[in-house]
């Protein structure tokens, strides 16, 4: 009986101990589509615990000239799902939609994918996609996606702005620096990715520090 208690002592302790480690926090990711212009917009901030350990990380990237693709969540594990994203898009080529289905159902299924942590967004000058690890391939209602520990503020904030009278760009600026200004895990180092209907879209992202 005694036995059993100190078992169930040293087992509550190692799990509270596991559970005080420090852990990788948050970012925002922002995703605004207005007038036939796609602005992907991320912070740079990766805190460990109450540190900062990076300020100007790069969570925000083109795949091609015609996709951006932004993450949160492992760096690591984002970093493995945007190469399965470009294999289903050198697979499916110009199916943006088919491509982020497809990688949704391997990540999963696939054994080893389903353990990955971490939220996407894609986006092409048409549609723009959140996938998640349960199986979701989401298309906004009004073309603003937020996604990290500060998405839901430059959500709101976004969507506060959307009917001024200000191009996407700007609005993902100001819905960036509303969210830095609350979220502790963000800053307002930002990179931004900017598609634009009927232009060149290889040029490279805007970083601002």
């Amino acid at each position: 009986m005694l036995a059993r208690s100190l078992f169930r002592a040293a087992s509550s302790v190692r799990i509270a101990r596991f559970s005080d480690a420090p852990t990788m926090h948050g970012t925002t990711i922002l995703c605004v589509r207005k007038n036939g212009k796609v602005c992907l917009i991320g912070d740079g901030q990766v805190s460990l615990g109450h540190t900062v350990v990076k300020p100007n990380a790069k969570k925000v990237r083109r795949i091609g000239e015609h996709i951006v693709a932004g993450f949160a969540g492992s760096t690591a594990d984002a970093f493995t799902l945007m190469e399965r994203l470009e294999a289903k898009l050198d697979e499916y080529p110009g199916q943006l939609t088919r491509s982020c289905v497809e990688l949704a159902k391997d990540w999963r299924t696939d054994k080893y994918l389903r353990r990955l942590e971490a939220i996407l967004i894609v986006s092409d000058i048409n549609q723009s996609y959140t996938l998640t690890g349960n199986g979701d391939v989401l298309e906004p209602h009004d073309g603003i996606i937020g996604i990290g520990s500060g998405g839901t503020y430059a959500l709101a904030a976004a969507r506060a702005l959307i009917d001024q009278d200000l191009d996407a760009e700007t609005i993902g600026r100001k819905a960036m620096k509303i969210a830095a200004d609350i979220c502790v895990y963000t800053n307002g180092n930002v990179v931004v990715e900017m598609l634009e209907e009927g232009k060149d879209n290889s040029k490279e992202e805007k970083q601002e520090e």
